[in-house]
């Protein structure tokens, strides 16, 4: 069951979109032209260098009133802070003895119970630099059966926005190296962990 969440509170909604509008301006930053609006997809955010680079794919996804979703740890939503979570898009997972294949369940399960579903999952899985991105994106959209969507910050064009939509084919190893080909130019703010 989807529980309310902080974009279904028009005025709030309203309140963040102009506030991450300023936000980008104050910073010299863009909006790329594009927005998803598919209710069920999984949104990648790339590079991943630095808290900045999600603050800043953060302001596009309040300007464009997008209700994101993202996975934290079961135990984070007990009680009133539960609450938050939910509020904030989270959906509680449960780690087990199975792993990645599990939490691949979870959200595939999760995705059955919505009926909007915008699952943010940063496939770098770390601010640090990494030679090889974490697959779990890529499992969850094609046993879920929905799209990723390509967001991005770019420091270099001081640009961020949603790239385009990619349809799994199962060849992962080859849609992820298609995947990546969009990214090759993006710069993160901290660069050196690109």
């Amino acid at each position: 069951m989807q529980k309310k969440q902080i974009y279904d509170n028009a005025l709030f909604a309203t309140m963040m979109s102009g506030a991450a509008k300023l936000f980008l301006k104050m910073w010299g930053w863009k909006l790329a032209p594009g927005c998803t609006n598919l209710k069920k997809v999984v949104v990648i955010a790339a590079p991943h260098t630095s808290n900045w680079d999600f603050l800043f794919f953060l302001a596009v996804t309040s300007i464009n009133r997008l209700p994101l979703n993202f996975m934290a740890k079961h135990t984070l939503f007990k009680g009133f802070f539960g609450r938050i979570f939910y509020y904030l898009g989270g959906v509680p997972v449960h780690r087990s003895k199975e792993g990645a294949a599990d939490m691949v369940d979870q959200m595939v399960l999760a995705f059955a119970e919505r009926d909007i579903m915008q699952l943010c999952i940063t496939p770098e899985g770390t601010r640090s630099k990494v030679k090889k991105w974490k697959t779990g994106f890529y499992r969850i959209a094609l046993a879920a059966g929905v799209p990723i969507v390509l967001g991005f910050v770019d420091a270099k064009t001081k640009t961020t926005g949603f790239g385009p939509v990619f349809h799994p084919t199962g060849d992962m190893d080859a849609d992820i190296a298609e995947i990546k080909k969009f990214y090759a130019e993006k710069v993160g703010v901290n660069a050196n962990n690109d």
